[in-house]
């Protein structure tokens, strides 16, 4: 029995994956990014327990909306934190030819074992990563996650070495990430992975501060505005993002 902590569900998703998706997600995240939407997601012993086939069986409830392309896509938090959970629904889901798309910010990816052994089982079972790159160079990625990129940084060429289908998500932050050298140096990596089948710039938003005034956190972006439409049209453009 493997079980999992869940934060929320969304039964009707439709900008994460293909399709209809039906979103888990999951509860915990070591990143601290400013600009995050959901820090309520990050308390690790935080959620609801809920075992992977009681998950799978309620997202089988929604099958028939999800028709060709549609499926189940796992987010967070940071749902790698919880990857044994993710084998047992993923493989579940696949022995039903549900869809898989595994939504993260790589941050717990590594060679080292156990975990890229169960990284490798993963893959196995998942149709599409939504992986999410907040900065490109590591410095401003401190800053703004309190982790390396690094690791994050392997793991997408990894992820271009197997060929596993990947959708790059880059967050607009007009302080933080709005700078056309750090894009072009962002597009310049994403040019050297053969596996990339979207590129998505996200424009920063501040729909969440009020989570972090309920948590007692100290919300740095307050003041910070939404990106231009001709910041994110430029962005789109360096990044390729069509």
């Amino acid at each position: 029995m493997v079980v999992g902590r869940i934060h929320s569900i969304e039964n009707f998703g439709t900008v994460d994956g293909p399709g209809v998706r039906y979103i888990i997600f999951m509860q915990g995240c070591r990143m601290r990014c400013q600009f995050c939407h959901n820090p309520d997601t990050w308390k690790i012993n935080g959620g609801i327990e809920q075992e992977a086939s009681d998950v799978l069986q309620k997202a089988l409830r929604y099958q028939p909306y999800w028709q060709q392309e549609g499926g189940i896509t796992v987010s967070g938090g940071e749902p790698l934190l919880q990857i044994d959970f993710l084998i047992e629904l993923f493989t579940k889901a696949k022995e039903k030819n549900i869809h898989t798309t595994l939504d993260t910010c790589g941050q717990p990816f590594t060679f080292e074992q156990p975990f890229f052994k169960k990284f490798q089982q993963l893959m196995a079972v998942t149709d599409l990563v939504l992986l999410d790159l907040k900065h490109i160079d590591d410095h401003h990625h401190r800053l703004i996650t309190t982790q390396t990129n690094q690791n994050i940084l392997q793991l997408a060429r990894y992820l271009s070495d197997i060929n596993k289908p990947v959708w790059i998500r880059h967050v607009l932050v007009p302080s933080l990430t709005d700078n056309d050298d750090w894009l072009q140096k962002l597009h310049t990596f994403i040019d050297t992975l053969t596996n990339v089948q979207r590129i998505e710039v996200l424009p920063f938003h501040n729909m969440g501060a009020y989570k972090w005034q309920e948590l007692h956190l100290n919300y740095r972006l307050k003041e910070e505005q939404m990106p231009k439409q001709d910041r994110i049209d430029n962005a789109k453009k360096i990044l390729h993002a069509f």
